[in-house]
């Protein structure tokens, strides 16, 4: 995926800005933050359907990669240690809010949370054609909720946020035969959940 710009043209990649976070240097740390910081909320977004939760996920996966950069040995790309931090504190996410049985998703009140839904679709021009999109995606998120967390992780961020296959196996740290098993059975589940809708 391509990278974010940062508004700051002196600094032009990864390397030199980490490079200076650990020297210390906060300023270059925010600048990787900027760079990435709406795709990590995007992901977040998408996969906890919560505006709520999407922030407190944002901001848990930004704290480890503060803490955690000062180790951070230039061996693989920043975006696939970020983005592998940004799954693994979803799916975290995820299990605590099933162990504490903090409000569900199912238990989240009408359209308030559903607005800041991960799957947006274009604003329509009527009123009519509003609620035709609300519906459909009301359809689509109890779809996905049928889903594992692993299974649901994976077809939104191939489906939703186009990232390839290799690229979802680096971030879960699995192979790509696990991701295509994941994509197999997500995309099974969810063909026969919206049968009824499309047909």
């Amino acid at each position: 995926m391509s990278e974010e710009k940062s508004p700051n043209t002196m600094v032009s990649n990864d390397t030199e800005l980490i490079l200076k976070a650990q020297q210390g240097d906060m300023l270059a740390f925010e600048q990787l933050v900027y760079r990435y910081d709406r795709r990590v909320l995007s992901i977040a977004a998408t996969y906890v359907n919560s505006a709520e939760d999407a922030k407190d996920i944002y901001q848990e996966v930004f704290l480890r990669v503060y803490r955690g950069l000062g180790k951070f040995e230039l061996r693989s790309e920043f975006s696939t240690w970020l983005y592998r931090i940004t799954t693994n504190v979803c799916l975290s996410h995820r299990s605590r809010r099933k162990r504490h049985a903090h409000s569900s998703l199912d238990s989240a009140s009408e359209g308030e949370e559903e607005s800041h839904g991960a799957l947006p679709f274009a604003s329509g021009v009527s009123s009519d054609q509003r609620a035709i999109e609300t519906e459909l995606s009301g359809h689509i998120e109890e779809a996905l909720r049928t889903l594992s967390p692993r299974e649901k992780l994976v077809f939104t961020l191939r489906h939703f946020e186009g990232y390839k296959l290799r690229e979802i196996a680096g971030m879960l740290e699995c192979s790509e035969g696990a991701v295509k098993k994941y994509l197999f059975t997500a995309t099974r589940k969810m063909r026969k959940e919206l049968k009824g809708v499309y047909g």
